[in-house]
């Protein structure tokens, strides 16, 4: 007599020539690096074989548009910050049981407790929890997301099915957080070698725009005002620059990373770099800058895999980053590497690589994208997603 089917087989028996019906659950949708990898990959999914709609908890924020453009269903429950009303629960459990799904896929932690409860109530499939974060010190982070990790971690032997992280560095530090290391799967961020890449114009119409000359040389930071990202220590790096480099001009952008910003704009003061700093808040021109820089600069105290490292990488540009999540390995031996917290190191490691001669340069920013290419093309990256979806659903 045969086993019973599991109730992936039997979704796979019933729905043969159908899609896999997939649920992103993530916190939020704005701009931020694990919003943008959803995206590419939700964008890139094979569509005959899968079908995905996304669920915010909170707003629809910056992706949620862009996801219904390119025909992805996607509703946002409203959750306001704190602790979680009951009604918002139920909102976000009516619309997962609507969706229907063979698979729910949650990303970052708030949305792993709360979609893997709510997928749980309604039966709505097995439960893939997604990690996109590696520093877990009190120290940079609010009690109540410890509060919520450390409740993930006891419940993630029963809740979830599998637990996937973008980087082996988190797979590790949340493994040491006991969450139950025989669930996880580890695939990393994937790149667009078509819309990144290596630009004599860009670098020419950047500084045009800048008002700097052509030969000027640019570090450049990309990413929202964050506390993990470590603004502050990265203009102490960059002012040591300055001293030893007064022709080196510094670029940043991201949300709140703007003259206008008060708050922030005190810190660029403080660092005596008001006259050669570039702070150009949100753009929507991301390839355009990173194809413009000499260099990119990372200063994070925590990351799982930043997507600015292999954006970088994927223009030519050379990184110098911290040791945090996965970085090391992204950038092999085409950048360099100084330990977190150590912005002396980082400011030695720039004027380093500023110092190396064009021709230099330009081969090791070839080899950053040769990197990119061969372990971390966003093709590669999807293929990888879908074949651990079928395996997940206990389909083949």
């Amino acid at each position: 007599m045969k086993p019973p089917l599991s109730q992936p087989e039997q979704h796979a028996q019933a729905n043969a020539d159908q899609p896999l019906r997939i649920a992103y659950v993530i916190t939020s949708l704005g701009t931020g690096g694990a919003e943008a990898m959803l995206y590419k990959l939700v964008d890139r999914l094979d569509r005959r074989r899968f079908s995905p709609s996304v669920i915010s908890l909170t707003t629809q924020g910056d992706y949620g548009p862009r996801l219904q453009q390119i025909g992805v269903p996607v509703q946002a429950i409203g959750m306001r910050s704190g602790l979680p009303d009951p009604l918002s629960f139920l909102r976000l459990s009516r619309a997962l049981a609507a969706a229907k799904p063979a698979l729910v896929h949650t990303w970052m932690y708030h949305a792993d407790l709360l979609g893997g409860l709510a997928t749980r109530l309604v039966h709505a499939g097995p439960v893939v929890w997604g990690l996109h974060h590696s520093d877990l010190s009190r120290e940079h982070n609010k009690r109540s997301t410890l509060a919520v990790v450390r409740l993930c971690a006891r419940l993630s032997p029963t809740l979830p099915a599998r637990i996937l992280s973008c980087s082996e560095r988190a797979r590790q530090i949340h493994v040491a957080a006991h969450y139950a290391a025989h669930k996880f799967a580890v695939i990393p961020n994937g790149f667009e070698l078509d819309r990144f890449g290596p630009s004599d114009d860009a670098r020419a119409s950047v500084r045009e725009e800048l008002g700097l000359p052509l030969a000027t040389p640019l570090v450049g930071h990309i990413g929202r005002l964050n506390p993990q990202k470590n603004h502050g220590g990265l203009l102490q790096a960059w002012s040591a620059v300055h001293r030893a480099r007064p022709d080196v001009h510094f670029l940043l952008a991201g949300t709140g990373v703007e003259q206008a910003n008060a708050a922030f704009w005190r810190l660029v003061a403080d660092a005596r770099l008001t006259e050669c700093c570039h702070a150009l808040g949100r753009r929507d021109d991301v390839p355009r800058l990173m194809a413009s820089l000499d260099v990119l600069a990372s200063s994070s105290h925590g990351e799982a895999f930043p997507n600015v490292l292999g954006e970088a990488m994927a223009c030519a540009v050379p990184c110098v980053v911290t040791d945090v999540g996965d970085c090391a390995e992204v950038v092999g031996d085409t950048g360099r590497v100084v330990a977190a917290g150590d912005m002396q190191a980082l400011a030695a490691q720039l004027l380093e690589i500023l110092q190396l001669s064009p021709a230099q340069r330009t081969a090791l920013g070839a080899r950053a994208r040769e990197r990119v290419a061969a372990h971390y093309e966003i093709g590669d990256v999807v293929r990888r997603h879908e074949q651990f979806y079928w395996e997940t659903a206990g389909l083949r």
